[in-house]
């Protein structure tokens, strides 16, 4: 339905009076609108204690902290405190990354299992002098913000918070996932410096892996006239037909103060950059010290549809104006597009039948822990989608808001969870922020209200599930809701769902199907194969799995056996693989020391991809694949038989040892290639063919001894703010990578840019991750390079002993 000349009928909605109906050629406005965004970037940081209130600056040393408000109880939150010895840290932060590597208990113990599950950081209530920490800064407040409404905003603290303001308890979050809002303005003193201080408490945690630990995601501070559109208050519903797309737009309105009467406008700007619409209302008239939502209705002829291969988005800007002048402004973005799960079809965008082809991921990442910063997380899923992946689970909480965004620019649909599975009063606020957060996006096709809940398949769950079911149709009402359940299927809650998720178990999707033929069905986790990269063999001594798809827990799968069950069946919507990337904790199966790495991602926790990212490639994307491993670099290992795997979706492959034929074999939809090959120095090689024709050449070769060092990035023009994900390999002489290396590597930087952490993807590793120095891990080793606000030039340099050093060029655009 797109045509390059798009024009918007408009229509009045209940609480619309006015609609002008505009040219496509219509020029964008730019208005610079009233509010003001302060991110809140620059802090100090440092250690508290979470059992001594001597070391945790005073705080709870005696009742004043909650018997008097204004009195917070600690020297902290006066303006003369000097916090000069703290340390200086930028957002997003993660202490827990910095702190040193511990052992909880002795081998096999339940302790050392534990410590495993949390990357053996110490956190939590065995370690109460690294699980509080305190940030500080000052905000600094100008006379004329006397007036304004003044809020705080988090994207994400781990995880327990307080906020305090001038020595006032404003506020407090429990769950390290979801963002939250404060008005501080009663507390606030415009026209001089304001303290304000944040409290995280990590002793209890909410996850079985790595939590992080602080202000890993962003803060800012918002300043709005007393009317203003509220957080994620402005959202559009759209629904496709015949006759083009039917906007719904919603905003929501806060007085703070006394009775008002304003209007609303909002303005529609197309993908190309046109002003395609503009609703202006009937003067709507605001109750003192209240909300008021208002709607508005227009019709969009030949809409620019959001899809997965072509991600277009449109814009809404929405002001507030009272007396011929703008008071509040804010800007979305919005996509139209139509969603539906089918119980005998599977899921369809736009009318089109769409296999989802997702991953489950956390959202850490080597050197830098949860501290994600924002164009890393849109790396992060280019690298997805390069996988052939269309699909993204945030697990299990709801992902971060620059996470939402790139997935609707880059086309990637999105299952959007909540931490707590809970009906009371906590668990539904987390709930409503999530919601509110996501429903904006239209990437967002699914809610997840849990997973793998104790009390899933009772009727407490049930009616948990429905308490929930009915908020978010409430807030939403345009996407399904789903839970995440790991057998008892048809039992409890699943009996309220709209789209009964799976958790493995496969055994039981066909009965449940045959059980109840009108319910959806999607794998909301599937797989969980456990891969080293570049292992073949199992090393139990050294915690080391085979990056072959053989090896799985006892509730799991192989790749291409989920993934051939899936595909076979037009009544599963698809699925998401157990994980993406490996993530901190959850080392299965060696739950014990060193292990403090997941082996389940499809790459590595650098991002390096292992053997199976190219089994999904094969049968996830378009492109010819032609994958061939292990590698050819087997010294002592002469004579004895090696297992040589492709994947590939050619019609058929051959394969050359030294250039002798070892036969062609018939490639399998959705199934490997396997040879077994007697080790011989030299080279091996794939052909791979289509329709009779030679397409595709891969090759390994014996590689000689480390002689140098090769440095590449998929970018070299970095934003302010924007990292290079560097991948450093060790070549020998002739410049074919040595898989076997583990050298130590040294790091450099020159210009404005800072070298913000390194990695290698080891799941044993012990070295830290903010460093100048990493040991290759199987040839390869990650260094992740920001680039200063300034500009220019910027080189990364990398030694290693014995290794011809290299250089690369990258630059800043400042």
């Amino acid at each position: 339905m797109n045509h390059p000349h798009r024009r918007a009928i408009l229509t009045s909605g209940a609480a619309v009076a006015a609609a002008t109906l505009l040219p496509a050629a219509a020029p964008v406005p730019s208005p610079a609108g009233p509010r003001i965004v302060e991110p809140l970037d620059d802090w100090r940081f440092h250690l508290g204690h979470a059992a001594d209130p001597a070391k945790d600056l005073g705080f709870g040393r005696s009742h004043d902290t909650y018997a008097k408000s204004g009195d917070a109880g600690t020297p902290a939150a006066e303006g003369t405190f000097d916090d000069s010895a703290w340390q200086a840290v930028t957002l997003p932060h993660d202490w827990a990354v910095d702190l040193p590597f511990e052992r909880f208990g002795p081998p096999g113990s339940e302790a050392d299992k534990t410590g495993s599950f949390q990357g053996f950081k110490p956190l939590g209530r065995a370690w109460p002098a690294t699980s509080v920490g305190w940030y500080r800064r000052i905000l600094r407040l100008a006379k004329d913000d006397d007036g304004r409404r003044l809020l705080l905003q988090f994207d994400g603290v781990s995880r327990d918070c307080l906020v305090i303001l001038n020595g006032f308890i404003v506020g407090s979050n429990e769950s390290a996932y979801t963002p939250f809002e404060i008005d501080v303005t009663d507390f606030a003193r415009p026209g001089v410096d304001n303290v304000l201080l944040v409290r995280c408490d990590v002793s209890l945690g909410e996850a079985w892996s790595y939590e992080g630990a602080g202000l890993y995601r962003h803060a800012r501070l918002v300043k709005t006239a007393p009317v203003h559109v509220r957080q994620w208050g402005a959202y559009v519903r759209t629904a496709v037909t015949a006759a083009g797309a039917r906007l719904d737009i919603a905003t929501e309105i806060a007085n703070d103060g006394p009775a008002a009467t304003v209007r609303v406008r909002s303005t529609v700007t197309a993908p190309d950059g046109r002003v395609v619409a503009r609703l202006t209302s009937d003067p709507l008239a605001l109750p003192a010290w209240g909300q008021q939502t208002a709607t508005q209705v227009g019709q969009v002829r030949d809409p620019a549809l959001w899809s997965i291969e072509t991600p277009q988005l449109y814009r809404l800007t929405s002001e507030i104006v009272r007396d011929d002048v703008v008071i509040d402004r804010d800007d979305s973005a919005f996509g139209i597009r139509t969603i539906r799960f089918d119980a005998t079809r599977g899921f369809f965008l736009n009318g089109q039948p769409v296999k989802i082809k997702g991953t489950c991921n956390h959202q850490d990442h080597a050197g830098v822990g949860f501290a994600v910063p924002d164009s890393l997380h849109v790396w992060r899923l280019e690298q997805l989608k390069a996988m052939g992946a269309n699909a993204y689970r945030s697990t299990h909480h709801a992902p971060a808001p620059a996470v939402l965004d790139a997935c609707d620019r880059l086309g990637l649909l999105v299952m959007d969870e909540t931490r707590q599975m809970s009906s009371n009063a906590e668990g539904l606020s987390q709930l409503d922020r999530v919601v509110r957060q996501g429903r904006s996006h239209p990437s967002v096709i699914l809610w997840s209200i849990g997973n793998e809940e104790i009390h899933r398949g009772t009727e407490t769950g049930a009616r948990i599930a429905a308490t929930m079911k009915r908020r978010i149709t409430a807030l939403d009402g345009t996407r399904p809701v789903t839970e995440a359940f790991n057998g008892k299927l048809g039992q409890g809650a699943s009996r309220v769902l709209d789209v009964m998720g799976c958790n493995y178990y496969l055994n039981e999707i066909d009965g449940f199907h045959a059980a109840h033929p009108d319910v959806p069905m999607i794998g909301t986790e599937t797989g969980s194969t456990v891969m080293t990269r570049g292992e073949y063999a199992r090393n139990e001594a050294e915690g080391l799995v085979p990056a072959y798809d053989q090896e799985f827990p006892r509730w799991a799968t192989t790749a291409q056996d989920w993934w051939s069950f899936y595909d076979a069946r037009d009544f599963l919507a698809g699925g998401f693989v157990w994980t993406g990337f490996d993530y901190r904790g959850e080392p299965t199966p060696f739950e014990r020391w060193p292990e403090n790495v997941s082996h389940f991602g499809q790459m590595d926790l650098c991002g390096f991809p292992k053997d199976n990212f190219y089994y999904y490639k094969a049968w996830w994307d378009s492109e010819p694949v032609l994958h061939l491993f292990p590698h050819w670099t087997w010294p002592g290992r002469e004579g004895q038989t090696v297992a040589v795997w492709v994947h590939s979706n050619c019609d058929a492959v051959e394969l050359l040892v030294n250039g002798r034929s070892l036969g062609r074999q018939t490639v399998t939809r959705n199934r490997h290639l396997v040879w077994q090959v007697p080790y011989a120095p030299g080279r091996i090689t794939a052909h791979g063919y289509r329709d009779g024709r030679r397409l595709l050449t891969a090759e390994r070769v014996t590689s000689g001894a480390p002689a140098r060092i090769g440095l590449s990035s998929d970018r070299r023009r970095l934003a302010p703010g924007a990292v290079a994900v560097v991948r450093a390999a060790i070549l020998d002489a002739a410049g074919h990578e040595v898989p076997t290396a583990h050298d130590r590597l040294h790091f450099a930087i020159g210009g404005d840019a800072t070298l913000l952490g390194v990695g290698n993807g080891d799941p044993r590793s012990l070295e830290p991750d903010h460093a100048t120095t990493r040991a290759a891990f199987n040839g390869l080793a990650m260094a992740l390079v920001q680039a200063g606000a300034r500009g220019g030039a910027i080189r990364l340099t990398a030694r290693g002993e014995g290794l011809a050093p290299a250089m690369l060029p990258l630059i800043g655009t400042g």
